[in-house]
């Protein structure tokens, strides 16, 4: 998906009184789903509450504001951000908002919270809907203050006009509100300029934290229904092509309030081979885990390891005639066979966890009319309905979701199959289920950020000037698992590729020649279910891509700020265009130009310590966040060791909607490409991953977090996503300083000792 999803939406806005409250809507559809009711399905009087698709928030007769957010809540403040697009454009008081995060329905459109998209293709759309709220406000104020609509000004829930005012309360309590808008009116709908924000850009206490910190905020583990028993789940020794061939629950039949261990048959096959044992408490049920004996046949991945899969990545990097080519500028092969001198580089990342805080669980009950409730947190409810719906054999819209708070997602909670186990059991129990993940269970479950092979060949002509660089990028593919409908063409119109698994190849480099292919591992595909991890492809291309590119100025005798700058020149494809890439390429040298200054890029440096400076243009080029970083680091010469001091970052999001909110964005994923870098990777063995718990999975500790300077660049251009894109460029500029340091330039990540 290479345009940002804010490009394949629809909307339509109803705008009317239902009882006491002043409602208001925008459908959206998704490419991929069902469209929105007809807007001539709906009602368009006062007094009438069928019309609900996407009712983004309602005013009650006491002026109270709820915003309802359909976008998951998993510590990036989501709905506070989105709530402040709106209350800015409705002319709202921000002590009248509230939030709720709300459960699915069709009526809420596409529900998904990932790719950094939420503040990005939520931008527009919110502003409209607040801008025809303030709209109809302003008219319906005006009549009861007997003035000209023009006359009146909306901000702090009031509409004004001179001296005299009324409250939106006033306007509700009224009850004379009721107007349509049509898809071109909507679309016509101005909206404020950024100097007449009042609320967008504020440093605005998160709303979710005061439920967060009196422990009044429920999460998936916290979730308590009547009569519920709880359920643990027995992994098998492979994630597909395991059997069970057989169950001994002998020793644990005498354990009081056992109730057995139901063998999962998924007619779908998303899970294979899974045994859950029930009990009406937790401690039988986790007693009774230990104690259930079962025999599994294992599948045919049963003896992959880890060097399996990168040796298959590199044996595909390596055929000419493998995966699907993506970016195809210039005369790559000629440039290859011509050239002079070639250099070539390996790049390798590792599997890697999300290791979310909150193990993966799920509370499911039926009620007495077969309707399916599920209590979880989910990021994308629109990817797991259908699936649940064949599982099941259900209506979609016999299943609701209801949202809990996430207790960390990074990509993990995308999909939601822990749902599938918990919602079989409990149908064959007949009683709401809770079922928990050990840590260890949920490691072996997870959705593993793919080990990956990157290979790079740069030309030079007789010249010495690089001629082209031809690029493959080997990995298990998640959306070709989980969400095939999203896979994109090749070039030219041949093949399919993941766009989430090769974000960040196209960069905005200007190269005589440059080739990129996609590679699916096969390998890797059938031995585990390959997930997206925050930055997904992009934290290995941009690994990969990055550190290249300071090879290729070593090669040339060149500063590596400098060559960078150099290629950043915003010529062709790479001068950028409309939305978040509005500036291209100039807006990547601005923010590089920027961290060199403030980092003392070309300064003497103590021996053994060097710097290294790495971009990025965030995950999808469509909706580019531009970041440029450098890493200071120092490195121990009789062990190795590597000591990051200090990480700076220049970023470029466009308009920040909430500073502080977008501050713990970029501080939290900066620190994740840290641990990624020098920490964090787990090794598949025997077809499972063997490190399942923190004495061997070992993130970035808190004595190693080293000192951050982060800054954003004041912007009123539309606004990027800040979730993922600032882990990107940490790894190679760690490289990179690593290289500056030692002379030793390293390829794989983690960066060990070794």
């Amino acid at each position: 998906m290479n345009k940002p999803l804010s490009a394949l939406s629809r909307r339509q806005f109803i705008v009317g009184v239902t009882g006491t409250s002043l409602v208001l809507g925008l459908g959206s559809s998704l490419g991929g789903c069902q469209p929105d009711q007809a807007a001539s399905d709906l009602a368009t009087t006062g007094g009438s509450d069928v019309f609900s698709p996407v009712v983004w928030f309602e005013i009650d007769s006491a002026g109270a504001i709820l915003m309802n957010i359909v976008r998951a809540e998993m510590g990036q403040h989501v709905g506070t951000a989105l709530a402040q697009i709106i209350a800015d454009e409705l002319g709202a008081a921000w002590t009248d908002v509230s939030i709720r995060h709300v459960d699915t329905d069709p009526k809420w459109g596409y529900m998904v919270t990932g790719g950094s998209w939420s503040v990005h293709t939520s931008f527009k759309q919110l502003s409209q809907a607040g801008a025809a709220g303030r709209m109809v406000l302003a008219e319906a104020g005006a009549r009861l203050l007997g003035v000209d609509p023009a006359s009146c000004s909306v901000e702090g829930s009031r509409v004004a006009s001179g001296a005299s005012s009324v409250t939106f309360a006033d306007i509700i309590q009224a009850g004379d509100i009721s107007r349509t808008f049509t898809q071109d009116e909507l679309d016509a709908m101005p909206i404020k300029a950024p100097a007449d924000r009042r609320i967008i850009g504020l440093d605005l206490p998160a709303l979710d934290v005061p439920a967060k910190s009196d422990g009044s905020a429920q999460y998936g583990l916290d979730v308590s229904r009547p009569g519920m028993v709880y359920g643990i789940p027995l992994v098998p020794p492979t994630r597909y092509g395991s059997k069970v061939l057989g169950i001994d629950e002998t020793a644990a039949t005498s354990l009081p309030g056992y109730l057995g261990a139901l063998p999962i048959e998924d007619p779908t096959d998303t899970l294979q081979g899974w045994v859950v044992v029930a009990a009406e408490t937790m401690p039988i049920a986790l007693k009774a885990a230990r104690a259930v004996q079962v025999q599994w046949q294992a599948g045919e991945t049963r003896e992959v390891s880890e060097s399996d899969l990168w040796a298959e990545g590199l044996r595909l990097a390596q055929d000419p005639a493998s995966g699907t080519v993506v970016v195809d500028d210039g005369e790559i092969d000629a440039a290859i066979a011509d050239a002079a001198t070639k250099l070539d580089a390996t790049y390798r990342t590792a599997t890697a966890l999300h290791f979310t805080l909150e193990p993966q669980n799920a509370v499911v009950e039926f009620n007495e009319a077969g309707q399916c409730h599920i209590f979880a947190g989910n990021q994308w409810q629109s990817l797991i309905l259908p699936l649940l719906a064949q599982v099941l054999d259900l209506p979609e819209t016999e299943i609701v979701i209801h949202q809990q708070y996430l207790g960390g997602g990074y990509g993990r909670r995308l999909f939601g199959d822990q749902m599938i186990p918990a919602a079989l059991a409990a149908r064959a129990l007949g009683r709401p289920l809770k079922l928990i993940f050990g840590r260890e269970e949920d490691s072996v479950f997870d959705c593993a950020r793919s080990p990956t092979v990157c290979t790079f060949t740069a030309s030079f002509d007789n010249a010495g000037a690089l001629s082209g660089v031809d690029h493959a990028a080997v990995a298990g593919w998640p959306t070709l698992a989980m969400a095939p409908g999203f896979m994109a063409p090749g070039v030219p119109g041949e093949g399919k590729f993941d766009p989430f698994s090769i974000s960040g190849a196209e960069h905005w480099y200007t190269l005589p020649a440059h080739r990129v292919r996609a590679i699916n591992n096969e390998l890797a595909q059938r031995t585990f279910l390959p997930g997206w991890l925050r930055a997904v492809g992009s934290g290995w291309t941009g690994w990969g891509v990055e550190s290249f590119m300071d090879e290729i100025a070593h090669q040339l005798g060149e500063d590596p700020v400098a060559f960078r700058l150099r290629l950043l020149d915003g010529a062709g494809k790479n001068a950028g265009g409309e939305g978040s890439t509005v500036g291209g390429a100039a807006r990547l040298r601005g923010v590089l130009v920027d961290v060199a200054n403030r980092s003392g890029w070309g300064r003497d440096m103590p021996p053994n310590e060097g710097l290294g400076v790495a971009v990025c243009h965030g995950q999808e080029r469509g909706m580019p966040t531009w970041i440029a970083c450098v890493a200071q680091v120092a490195v121990t010469p009789e062990t190795g060791a590597v000591a990051v001091r200090k990480l700076w970052q220049t970023i470029d999001v466009g308009t920040v909607v909430n500073p502080s909110g977008a501050m713990a964005q970029a501080e939290g994923a900066a620190l994740w490409g840290l641990s990624l870098a020098l920490h964090e990777g787990a090794q598949f063995e025997a077809g499972q991953v063997k490190e399942r718990n923190l004495d061997t999975y070992k993130p970035l500790r808190m004595s190693d977090v080293p000192e951050l300077d982060i800054v954003f660049v004041e912007s009123d251009a539309f606004p990027s996503g800040l979730g993922e894109p600032p882990l990107i460029p940490v790894a190679p500029a760690i490289g990179n300083a690593i290289f500056a340091a030692t002379g030793q330039r390293v390829r794989d990540l983690p960066i060990r000792l070794a």
